[in-house]
């Protein structure tokens, strides 16, 4: 099943529970599935009644193999990594496993536009602005930057690749700019966020033209640091170097309509490696959809080009597929 089919059931299903249940589950839900469950709810308008029966039968069949096995998940794995590695081992995974529970300032960001995110850091300084979108998802940090000026995208991104941790007692400026940055303030061990795998998934996700200018200036600053950064970088024509599995993985969570955009823009070895790895029946139909599809602008083929780099990298964090990159740390 595809991504979009699994949205389309719980767009289903969400209806058919009526108003007051279905906000109780939105509230469990992040704001980037809120927004995407509510566009898939918009979008879907006449639904047969057996489609509606199966969604609802395979829902209850897969809450019927569910079982509630611990009442607070966080506490136990607390509990079961302090047994076996000690609390201070335990203490670093435990801040990397739960992060974002203590972190109610930076939650309340998540829900913003980016616009309004950008407006209300504009007066910061750099490092503290790398220290709050360190702990947002990267496409949201991406698209709050993009609302910067070039000197201070540039200023940012060279404080996001050099971070190493992040000190609460550091983060104690932003209460004035935020509700509350980090709930428990010190007593929050240090996190591990930032550095260049972070700048590079960023900046992954910016325009062409952005993505130019950061590394330019991060190279200016720090050359072996700017070629750290493109080396853990994984744009769009490195697609070809996923080997045939992959490919075929890919392909089953990417729509055709997505993937007609995408490879709109893309090199001709790459078309062919997604045409080769489809039944020729699909291959023949994308060939004629390609060719009859008219000029496209770049910023639509570029965000097609994005949602399937987004599949990829979550399919690599899954552990489904790997990707061969540059650098010492070539497999992730």
């Amino acid at each position: 099943m595809s991504q979009s089919d699994g949205l389309e059931d719980a767009a289903i299903l969400m209806m058919s529970l009526g108003e007051a249940e279905a906000s109780e589950v939105f509230k469990h839900l992040s704001p980037k599935e809120v927004q995407k469950l509510g566009e898939a709810i918009a979008k879907t308008k006449t639904i047969t009644r057996e489609r509606v029966t199966e969604v609802v039968d395979k829902f209850t069949s897969i809450a019927a193999a569910q079982s509630l096995l611990v009442s607070n998940s966080g506490d136990y794995v607390r509990s079961v990594l302090k047994r076996a590695l000690g609390d201070d081992k335990a203490a670093l995974l435990i801040d990397r496993i739960l992060q974002g529970g203590d972190v109610s300032g930076i939650e309340s960001l998540k829900w913003m536009e980016p616009s309004s995110v950008a407006e209300l850091l504009r007066n910061e300084h750099p490092q503290i602005v790398a220290a709050i979108l360190v702990h947002l998802d990267f496409d949201q940090a991406t698209d709050i930057l993009k609302f910067f000026t070039e000197r201070q995208r540039n200023e940012v991104m060279l404080r996001v690749a050099t971070m190493e941790g992040i000190q609460p007692t550091a983060l104690k400026d932003l209460n004035e700019v935020l509700f509350k940055v980090l709930a428990g303030g010190d007593k929050m061990r240090k996190s591990s966020l930032g550095g260049i795998k972070a700048a590079a998934e960023m900046i992954n996700l910016m325009g062409t033209a952005i993505e130019g200018t950061v590394i330019e200036s991060i190279r200016n600053h720090d050359p072996d640091l700017a070629q750290k950064i493109m080396d853990k970088m994984f744009v769009f024509d490195d697609v070809i170097k996923l080997d045939d599995k992959a490919i075929q993985t890919v392909l089953k969570e990417v729509s055709s309509d997505v993937l007609i955009v995408a490879l709109k823009g893309a090199q001709p070895e790459l078309k062919e490696k997604f045409l080769s790895n489809m039944s020729s029946r699909a291959a023949e139909s994308l060939r004629e959809d390609l060719e009859s599809r008219g000029p496209m602008r770049l910023s639509e083929v570029e965000a097609q080009q994005k949602e399937i780099l987004k599949t990829v990298r979550r399919l690599a964090d899954e552990g489904t597929i790997v990707i061969g990159g540059g650098g010492d740390d070539a497999m992730v």
